[in-house]
């Protein structure tokens, strides 16, 4: 949802002529998103994506590395690892947040897990009480994926803060948008500073052109700082709005046995990035998606699970009580995500919920 703040704020950035990556919209956005996750730091970053390599390799993550990463999320998280030259070791999820299970993550750790990425899937927070106790155990940090859940917190907590790093993305479709764009978030300074190194080429800062080391061109531009900076003065009305479309859709569809909504486990709070639903078959699914196209109504399948994909069939999966990732395996296989933008109205969302439970009568 784009407004006249946005567009006065990138017209503003335009005029100025910063329009790369320096100007004063860069330090500003940074400045409001670490105070709004509730960190010391934010580095902001040219996507999503970038933030979780840029973490990863900032804290030496590299060859012969495993980390643990969850089997149902998208891609991007294990390809960040295969950047680092790591292996990427897919773990189960819980079947009712369908985040990263704690007890698949203690019998996935080896002498070479390095790292734990945690994803807060589609806006539910990962269980990192427990995550944070198993990675304080061995020593390794906790690195949040939470591109999909800005606002999203755990015991009054917001996701970010509740690792060694916190990773965001701002694209398009994210409840806050900068177009493309990501964040590290961190309470650790030496971090930091060595994120914001490592994102502009190594270069130093007192010798201009002199680089003594392998590292990237990750930078946010100063135009997409300045939407970002108008769209956070917002978040807290989007992240409203996207509670009131996940109660109307509970609503009408909170009763059907035959499908289940959005958790939202106690003592956490779920920004409900996407309303999602997950039947109780595939076969369903499919009769749920192709009897709302037919009216006009895009939905989406949950990600196909990791270990699906094959240029990643040579991971190790690890579940809670067997080598698979048999949750991952169901939910990627009956889950999908249901339209849930911001401008969404009552009688729409509800409308879509009345043709599903129709449709769960007939079938």
């Amino acid at each position: 949802m784009i407004g006249e703040d946005e567009i006065a704020a990138v017209t503003d950035a335009i005029k100025s002529g910063w329009v790369s990556s320096m100007g004063p919209y860069i330090s500003q956005f940074e400045e409001d998103f670490a105070r709004y996750i509730g960190v010391d730091f934010a580095v902001a970053v040219s996507n999503g994506t970038a933030a979780l390599h840029l973490a990863l390799h900032a804290l030496g993550i590299g060859h012969g590395d495993e980390v643990l990463v969850p089997d149902l999320t998208f891609v991007a998280t294990a390809h960040a690892v295969l950047m680092t030259g790591a292996t990427p070791v897919l773990v189960d999820v819980e079947p009712d947040t369908w985040c990263l299970d704690p007890r698949a993550v203690e019998r996935a750790i080896t002498r070479d897990t390095k790292a734990i990425i945690p994803v807060h899937l589609y806006g539910h927070p990962a269980n990192m009480e427990e995550l944070g106790r198993i990675a304080s155990s061995i020593s390794v940090p906790l690195i949040e994926d939470a591109a999909e859940a800005h606002g999203a917190t755990a015991f009054g907590v917001r996701v970010g803060a509740l690792g060694k790093a916190g990773t965001f993305s701002f694209y398009g479709n994210k409840t806050i948008t900068t177009g493309e764009g990501g964040a590290v978030v961190t309470n650790d300074g030496d971090l930091a500073k060595r994120l914001r190194f490592l994102r502009d080429h190594g270069m130093s800062a007192e010798r201009r052109y002199y680089h003594s080391e392998l590292s990237f061109n990750y930078r946010l531009t100063n135009l997409q700082a300045a939407v970002g900076v108008a769209q956070l003065k917002r978040i807290a009305s989007f992240l409203d709005r996207k509670r009131r479309v996940f109660g109307w859709y509970r609503e009408v569809l909170g009763s059907e046995e035959r499908i289940r909504l959005n958790a939202e486990r106690e003592g956490y709070r779920n920004s409900y990035w996407m309303t999602s639903l997950v039947a109780e078959s595939p076969e369903l699914r499919t009769t749920i998606i192709e009897s709302l196209a037919e009216l006009g109504i895009d939905t989406r399948p949950f990600f196909v699970a990791m270990s699906d994909l094959p240029h990643l069939k040579h991971c190790k999966t690890i579940g809670a009580h067997t080598d698979t990732c048999e949750v991952s395996a169901f939910l990627s296989r009956t889950g999908m995500n249901l339209p849930s933008g911001c401008d969404l109205d009552e009688d729409t969302v509800k409308m879509i919920g009345r043709s599903i439970g129709v449709m769960l009568a007939r079938s």
